[in-house]
């Protein structure tokens, strides 16, 4: 029974590969397909008579970076930088209730005029300008624009600030010059020699009581060899004459004639430190000559009101910095005043000589003067004026101490 079940399944097999193989190969070959072969390369027909080349490049190909050359070193170009001096470009009047300061556009003294809006007197902003000239005007009184008050047991000293602060420059944050603040003092004397004689019915012209009821304006400047021109650099050398002008402005005042009644250097604007160096003293002798063999002298008068003078410029001993200073206790008369002991100016040169030609009053001139104190005040502008005895030829006097410096002496170069 075994045996019929295999033959049977064997035979039932066999008929089912039979159709699988009949169905497969109607599958593979249907009715009008036939299959492609791969696809034939075609080689580039190329046209009769002529024949392709390969290019070469006629010798090989060789290249590298490019040696630097070395460039010579520059020349060395003699350059000293300028040192930038000083410039006078403020002036002071103080009166006797207030201040007149003018001050130059070109504060500098580079050719930039500065915008009147970014300097102020303190608080107070320019109140005029002089266009003719380019100075910027103001004038405070005493107690305004932020003043402060200084007393000493000699002087009333008022203080401004004259300050400068430039804006950038249209849209950009460029400066071309830089902030600035400069201080400025008014000395008035705290006390007055005044004397009281007894009334006498004498007659005073009425413009010696006009002289009487103002104040004076008293200068002192560095001023160049020839004398015509205020002297712009105060750079000096061991050796080099200084040469000073003292002035008295006179305004509508009867004529004046100027005095330097003393002189000092110092180290410092304090006249009163030390070192010190007195080259004029006991009422206008200059004993620089005399000590020390210079050449240092006044200049004969040319007018009343100035007096003119040198000094052979030197330095102290043990001291590096090379700046002095020159104070000087200035005064002022009539012209109708005679010269005297008191009033004169004498130099030394194998013996004494008077500026106006009057040498007999240079005669106490060896004897030697006392070395007073200085306190009546500074700046070339403080003003004290002295009432004297209307029995006197000229009842009224000036007087006032002006600093002048820094003055910077320098070595001489030796080649």
């Amino acid at each position: 029974m075994v045996m019929k079940w295999s033959a049977a399944c064997l035979v039932a097999l066999a008929l089912l590969v039979s159709i699988c193989d009949a169905q497969w190969a109607d599958y593979k070959s249907p009715p009008g397909y036939q299959k492609q072969g791969p696809p034939v390369r075609q080689e580039p027909t190329v046209p009769q008579g002529s024949q392709q080349q390969k290019q070469s490049f006629g010798k090989e190909l060789v290249w590298t970076y490019p040696v630097p050359v070395p460039t010579a070193p520059p020349p060395e170009v003699p350059f000293e930088p300028i040192r930038p001096e000083s410039v006078a470009s403020v002036a002071v009047e103080c009166r006797e209730r207030d201040a007149h300061v003018e001050v130059r556009r070109d504060m500098f003294g580079t050719g930039q005029l500065i915008d009147p809006n970014d300097l102020t007197l303190g608080n107070c902003p320019v109140l005029a300008e002089d266009f003719s000239t380019q100075v910027l005007i103001f004038e405070a009184e005493l107690h305004q624009c932020g003043s402060s008050l200084v007393l000493t047991e000699e002087s009333l000293i008022y203080i401004f600030n004259l300050n400068y602060d430039p804006r950038p420059l249209g849209a950009s944050p460029v400066v071309r010059t830089g902030r600035a603040t400069v201080v400025i003092e008014c000395h008035y004397p705290r006390k007055h020699n005044v004397s009281s004689p007894p009334l006498e019915p004498l007659w005073i012209p009425y413009a010696a009581v006009k002289v009487a009821e103002e104040f004076l304006y008293f200068s002192l400047k560095l001023m160049t060899d020839d004398w015509l021109y205020e002297r712009p650099v105060n750079q000096y050398f061991l050796g080099d004459m200084v040469h000073l002008e003292a002035q008295v402005r006179q305004f509508f005042h009867t004529p004046l004639r100027v005095y330097v009644d003393r002189c000092v250097v110092s180290l410092s604007p304090d006249p009163n430190s030390t070192p010190r160096y007195a080259f004029i003293e006991n009422y206008g002798c200059l004993v620089d000559a005399r000590v020390t063999g210079s050449t240092s002298r006044f200049f004969p008068r040319t007018a009343e009101n100035k007096l003119q003078f040198q000094l052979e410029a030197f330095r102290f001993k043990g001291s590096d910095s090379g700046l002095l200073y020159i104070t000087c206790h200035l005064k002022a008369t009539s012209t109708s005043y005679v010269l005297d002991t008191e009033h004169r100016a004498c130099s030394y040169a194998n013996g004494w000589s008077e500026a106006s030609g009057v040498n007999g009053v240079c005669g106490s001139c060896d004897s030697g003067g006392a070395d007073p104190s200085w306190g009546i005040g500074g700046g070339g502008i403080a003003q004290e004026r002295k009432t004297r005895d209307v029995s006197k030829t000229d009842p009224t006097e000036w007087e006032a101490d002006v600093t002048l410096g820094p003055i910077s002496i320098s070595d001489r170069p030796v080649a």
